[in-house]
């Protein structure tokens, strides 16, 4: 029987099953774990400010818009919202495996955003409010996801599926625009 070819790379089964009984209170966090904890717990707090914040201002939004087309924009605001609120989950879980402690206090909660969260007006102004803060955070994330690279790839992912999200935010609120003012602002 031929011998199968060593993967130098990998841990044998043994010392891994080792590891894994060791420090067993740290969770998911395991000896591997690349990137600085404090720092991505730090990092991830400012995303589910941000997601809270988003969350608000497009629940405001959809409860106050106005207008001939209102009920189908209220909707849009509302589906956002509902979507702005998983992300905010799915990073407040990401935190909590890393050890940290989700930081959902109101308090301080714009200072900890990344995006702002406007105020009412017309149906144009809203959906420019949402267009800018959904831009915002695409550049926030990108960043992010650069940061987290391969220290931190289950951060990375997370962030890379809301990031996607986020564009398809960013790319209804243009569509609205551009039906409400009749003019295409990308090339």
């Amino acid at each position: 029987m031929a011998k199968a070819p060593e993967n130098t790379f990998l841990t044998d089964v043994q010392t891994l099953r080792e590891r894994a009984r060791k420090s067993i209170e740290q969770g998911a966090l395991t000896p591997a774990y690349q990137g600085n904890v404090k720092t991505a717990i730090d990092l991830l707090q400012t995303v589910v400010a941000t997601e809270l914040v988003c969350v608000l201002r497009y629940t405001m939004h959809s409860i106050s818009v106005e207008g001939i087309t209102s009920e189908s924009v209220a909707a849009e605001f509302a589906t956002h919202a509902k979507e702005e609120r998983a992300h905010m989950m799915w990073a407040a879980e990401r935190i909590d495996q890393l050890g940290g402690i989700p930081d959902l206090s109101p308090e301080g909660l714009a200072t900890r955003s990344a995006s702002e969260y406007g105020q009412g007006g017309n149906l144009v102004e809203m959906v420019r409010q949402n267009l800018v803060a959904e831009r915002l955070v695409i550049e926030h994330y990108r960043e992010l996801i650069r940061y987290f690279a391969d220290h931190d790839p289950t951060t990375r992912i997370m962030l890379e599926k809301i990031l996607a999200e986020e564009e398809e935010h960013a790319t209804d609120m243009h569509d609205l625009l551009v039906a409400h003012e009749g003019k295409p602002f990308l090339s």
